[in-house]
């Protein structure tokens, strides 16, 4: 009972994957058409690029160990 639990547990954890992804995908995606739209601004929307796909893989990383944890110190 308690392993089903710690495994549903840990793939509900394992879910914001799927959201960081998409929001790498958006800020990526989001950088392209700005870039599009006024080439001058690229050095300055590089920084911003730089720092919106940190911080979105840093939701991945926290739902990896959240998931870990979850799997392996219970």
């Amino acid at each position: 009972m308690l392993e089903g639990a710690k495994l549903i547990g840990a793939g509900a954890a394992i879910i914001a994957s799927a959201g960081a992804a998409t929001g790498i995908g958006n800020v990526f995606s989001s950088s392209i058409h700005s870039v599009a739209r006024n080439l001058f601004l690229a050095k300055q929307l590089f920084g911003y690029v730089t720092l919106g796909s940190a911080l979105t893989e840093v939701i991945a990383l926290f739902a990896s160990t959240t998931a870990s944890s979850i799997s392996f110190a219970f």
